[in-house]
């Protein structure tokens, strides 16, 4: 897992590995966990609720999203991709790997599909595809910074030990990509390919 810290630099946390001080915050529990005022919160939504009503707009952008649907686009390629990249049977390889390119073109369809707010009521020409740069629209939210780190680390193992890049067609999914990879919250954060190989070396299953 990664964090970022003050300067924009990315750091490894071993989950292995706990300091006394970790300990003594958060007693078995693993990262993330947020502490405020010497409370703790470990509970993911709970921290979520807190950083929505903490920093919020005109300080911070707002960072739920307006429409639900963008809460759970690519909930399922996460679980796909976990049971493609840990499989060793040879002959499950291809549906496994069809499985995660059937939720990748699922998102894809997600993120190509007008959102109600782009669509032009008064006219009567078809609305085409979305442009929109993420999940909810043309600003980040706390629904793609649950999906985007995810999506990242698919592309790069998928590529490294399955030789399977995501296929270009899937437009939607690589203009999300490309737009995330351009703001400075996620390329700060966002952990280098040669640290998420190392990271899966042992998850990655060979077919054997």
């Amino acid at each position: 897992m990664h964090y970022a810290v003050p300067s924009g630099l990315k750091t490894m946390l071993d989950f292995s590995w706990k300091s006394l001080n970790l300990t003594n915050l958060a007693p078995g529990t693993l990262p993330p966990f947020l502490t405020f005022n010497n409370e703790v919160k470990t509970d993911t939504n709970k921290i979520e609720e807190f950083l929505e009503d903490s920093l919020c707009p005109p300080r911070y952008p707002k960072l739920s999203t307006k429409n639900p649907e963008a809460n759970t686009a690519g909930n399922d390629i996460f679980s796909k991709f976990s049971a493609y990249i840990k499989n060793t049977n040879p002959q499950q390889n291809e549906a496994l790997e069809k499985g995660v390119v059937k939720a990748l073109l699922k998102l894809d369809d997600f993120l190509n599909t007008q959102l109600p707010d782009e669509i032009d009521e008064n006219s009567d020409d078809d609305p085409g595809p979305s442009t929109r740069r993420y999940l909810d629209g043309e600003e980040l939210t706390l629904a793609d910074c649950n999906l985007l780190p995810k999506l990242h680390i698919v592309k790069v193992v998928c590529r490294k030990f399955r030789g399977f890049d995501i296929p270009e067609e899937l437009t939607g999914v690589w203009r999300y990509l490309q737009n995330a990879y351009k703001r400075e919250e996620f390329a700060n954060t966002c952990p280098s390919e040669r640290e998420i190989e190392l990271a899966y070396e042992t998850v990655a299953r060979p077919l054997k």
